[in-house]
């Protein structure tokens, strides 16, 4: 028996009230308590919804605590070496922790267990190799370089760059998960337990007596890092042997490779353009102004996690719809869009309204960063108005023309930081992301109307494009 939350109320509430709730309530059921793709969609995004909403403010009290026990020149300094471990650490999947997202739910509809056996053993590999070799390569190249680089960045670089392997390898488990629809292993290591275990370790270190140094918040990391990434490999592995039977492997790995690189372009793109900014900032300018700008862009974590819910929860759909229904496709992704958009308002008025005391809570400096955030918000909800549009096109093939999108608006977004930021400090870095963003949302718009023909923007009426190539 399938939950229903219109049969729940008329049990519940007075049969006056329940009449008047049960056309919304139906329209609940219909979009998270069905049994179709449409409902697990709907379910696996509210779930990603619930997990960003906790790790929003796990994220935020745990920024605050750092930033307080290490003061802004320290906190701005891990800040500069954990983003770049991160957005590194990404990269070094070469685009396969997206690629089995569209390849696992492929080879299930087709019977292909075989591919499927052969894909999940080779991606994990394969990531595990590719970053541990880009860690020797960033070990080497620190090392000739490091004379290049200020003093109180070396160490706590070094230091980061022990973790690359395991935040890779991470990252492989989530797009596993995420294919087979596991939304809690998928999110819950990286964005609850994983900085849970940072703010345990590293206030442990200050209990002990040791100095609230950036070196010491990485070792943290590191730490919670591996824990986090072994016990999700251990469950990951464990529930793929109870769903998949024992088996030959086929291994085709020039077929995902070729997938996985153009992927690995687009989200390479993606997560620079993410994160260029606070990168910029930090190569313009000094360790205290890297961590007012990234607290002003962690208060935003309630208006960016709307989207990456609603991206974690569809990407499969997309997958599945393209190659199983699609004629169920455009309708879909025209609906994912509102999913995306009118919550992001939402969260958009409530980050406005609470901003300023937010940021205060880092230190009695953080608080300059509040105008910059009527500028970032207006980005984020451009960027929302559209959906996940970049998923679509990736998930139906178009990856190749995804990544020139995002090359094209990386490109933009660091010639507009290189002339803004020495002018206009962090205004400038402001500035530039928000115009990236606008202008990223209106590429991708326009690249899925042309290409496929679908309407990816929240105020557009539908109406395919001339020429667009149908199914």
């Amino acid at each position: 028996m399938r939950f229903s939350a219109a049969t729940t109320a008329e049990r519940l509430l007075p049969q006056r009230l329940a009449l008047r709730a049960r056309p919304f309530l139906a329209r609940v059921d219909a979009l998270l308590f069905t049994a179709d793709d449409r409902g697990i969609a709907g379910r696996m995004s509210l779930i990603a919804f619930s997990i960003r909403i906790f790790n929003a403010v796990v994220a935020f009290v745990s920024q605050v605590l750092l930033a307080r026990w290490m003061g802004s020149f320290e906190y701005g300094i891990f800040v500069l070496v954990w983003v770049t471990m991160i957005i590194v650490g990404n990269l070094s999947c070469l685009g396969f922790h997206t690629s089995v997202i569209r390849f696992i739910p492929e080879y299930f509809e087709r019977g292909k267990l075989a591919e499927l056996r052969g894909i999940l053993i080779t991606s994990r590999l394969f990531v595990l190799v590719a970053s541990t070799a880009t860690a020797l390569i960033g070990l080497l190249g620190l090392w000739l370089f490091s004379s290049l680089i200020e003093n109180y960045y070396v160490i706590p670089f070094y230091l980061g760059i022990i973790c690359l392997p395991m935040i890779a390898l991470s990252d492989v488990m989530q797009g596993i998960s995420r294919a087979n629809s596991w939304t809690l292993s998928a999110l819950a290591p990286t964005y609850i337990t994983r900085p849970i275990l940072i703010l345990v370790f590293m206030g442990g270190a200050l209990l002990a007596g040791y100095e609230p140094s950036a070196a010491n918040a990485v070792i943290a990391a590191i730490l919670a890092t591996y824990i986090t990434t072994i016990a999700q490999s251990v469950e990951v592995t464990t529930r793929l042997n109870r769903r998949l039977p024992g088996g030959p492997r086929k291994i085709e790995f020039r077929q995902w490779f070729a997938v996985s690189l153009p992927i690995f372009l687009v989200e390479s793109f993606f997560f620079l353009l993410t994160n260029a900014d606070v990168l910029m900032v930090g190569a313009f300018m000094q360790p205290t102004d890297v961590a007012i700008y990234f607290a002003t862009v962690k208060t935003l974590a309630l208006v960016h996690f709307v989207y990456f819910a609603v991206k974690a929860g569809v990407a499969q759909r997309y997958a599945q719809f393209t190659h199983s229904n699609p004629e169920r496709l455009a309708a879909f992704a025209r609906e994912t869009v509102s999913w995306t958009f009118w919550p992001s308002l939402v969260m958009a008025a409530v980050v406005l309204v609470l901003g300023k005391p937010m940021l205060m809570l880092f230190g009695p400096e953080f608080d300059s960063g509040y105008p910059l955030l009527f500028l970032l918000v207006a980005g984020v909800v451009a960027r929302a108005a559209v959906g996940p549009a970049e998923s679509l096109l990736t998930m139906s093939g178009n990856q190749n023309i995804c990544a020139a999108v995002y090359a094209l608006t990386l490109t933009c977004n660091i010639a507009l930081s290189v002339l803004l930021i020495p002018l206009f400090g962090l205004w400038g870095a402001a500035i530039a992301t928000a115009l990236s963003m606008i202008f990223e949302a209106s590429a991708l718009a326009f690249t899925v109307w042309r290409k496929l023909g679908i309407v990816m923007a929240i105020f557009v009426p539908t109406a395919p494009a001339k020429g667009a190539i149908r199914w």
